[in-house]
């Protein structure tokens, strides 16, 4: 049984995932009249297919592991245009709407995550308080005094020079230890200061100050909240609060939930170059199918926030400026931008099968990691 629900949850995530994403590219070529040719979801032999009037060809394939749009394009040697046709083919468009088209899949992702999210505080969730367990010794909180039992109740970015007394300044608000465990990742993967307000559990409430050259830093051997000594207490569930708000807030909340894991997590993209970042901790399909089927098994909000994660990191991933992916198109209408002329065809060639082979590396990295997660003894 729960190899089966693995097995569903991770054929609706693809689904899900990447039909929104394809459908971002599609909305936009549609909206700035180029004319689509085939809506795929999936590569191979095709399960069904839909021709609609407007001549796009709806196609489910039998390998659900992506999907593509195909569009009028000339620089297909494969098409024949016609003249009539000529007005709708994708490389006909200026260059802000080629640009449009390709940047709303990965647009589309956000927009989903955030809507997943939203979903999620309108109906209401449990949220852990951000009580704190006893730091560990010679941490940072240890050695600030902090103790079992004290509550994160506000939270302040501090400029790097701070001239300002914390104590009279306003505190964000922090609702639960995820939150605060976001804003503790964006601290420190930024390098960024900030104050506490704590509550005792005697009721007083006090400041402590976590100043930007004491951070740690983000290394595959440590944990950074370990050394920092912030760790939440768990308590009953009973016990927990719950987060409910109405559809504006929420989508208001979730885009600002969104926004903080997006650079939270392109910081940590960035640490594979610097090192910072272990590529030991890149997953694939193992990885994905493994998370989806806990996360479902746990109830349908925990398996909507693990699919709002996911369609941030496709949207990034994405982004990520190398051929055969949204970036790379993007990097391309950017040379475009400055030099005034498109990049040659046979340059593109060129450059699509050096990331190709960059993916598949990639792919293949991220298939070895599962394996020895999951199969290893």
């Amino acid at each position: 049984m729960q190899a089966i629900t693995t097995l569903v949850a991770f054929l609706v995530t693809l689904g899900v995932l990447v039909s929104f994403h394809e459908f971002g590219h599609f909305l936009a070529a549609r909206i700035c009249g180029v004319k689509v040719l085939r809506f795929a979801l999936g590569f191979g032999r095709p399960l069904f297919t839909h021709h609609a009037k407007n001549g796009t060809e709806w196609v489910l394939a039998s390998i659900p592991l992506g999907g593509y749009v195909k569009l009028l394009d000339g620089r297909d040697q494969q098409q024949v245009i016609t003249p009539s046709d000529r007005r709708e083919a994708f490389d006909a468009k200026p260059l802000w709407q080629r640009s449009f088209i390709v940047a709303a899949g990965p647009l589309a992702n956000f927009v989903l995550a955030i809507l997943l999210f939203a979903v999620i505080y309108v109906s209401g969730v449990a949220q852990l308080p951000a009580r704190l367990q006893a730091p560990p010794e010679n941490s940072i909180a240890a050695r600030l005094g902090i103790t079992a039992g004290d509550q994160v109740v506000g939270w302040k970015t501090l400029p790097d020079q701070a001239t300002l007394d914390p104590l009279l300044e306003e505190f964000d608000v922090v609702p639960s230890w995820n939150a605060l465990r976001w804003q503790l990742l964006d601290a420190i993967t930024g390098n960024q200061g900030f104050a506490l307000q704590f509550q005792g559990e005697t009721g007083g409430r006090f400041v402590k100050i976590f100043p930007h050259n004491e951070l740690p830093l983000i290394s595959p051997d440590s944990d950074p909240f370990q050394t920092l000594g912030i760790l939440p207490q768990m308590i009953p569930i009973g016990s927990w609060t719950e987060l409910k708000l109405g559809p504006i807030d929420a989508l208001g909340f979730a885009t600002g939930r969104v926004y903080l894991i997006t650079k939270v997590s392109l910081r940590l993209m960035a640490g594979l170059l610097t090192g910072s970042t272990s590529f030991k901790q890149l997953g694939g399909p193992l990885s994905i199918a493994d998370m989806a089927g806990k996360s479902a098994q746990v109830g349908w909000q925990p398996f909507l926030a693990f699919l709002a994660l996911m369609s941030i990191s496709i949207g990034l991933l994405n982004l990520v400026p190398l051929p055969m992916l949204d970036g790379g198109q993007l990097l391309y209408d950017a040379w475009e931008l400055v030099v005034g002329k498109r990049i040659s065809i046979s340059m593109q060639e060129m450059l699509q099968k050096a990331g190709f082979f960059l993916l598949i590396s990639l792919s293949l990295l991220a298939l070895f990691n599962d394996l020895q997660r999951y199969l290893s003894p």
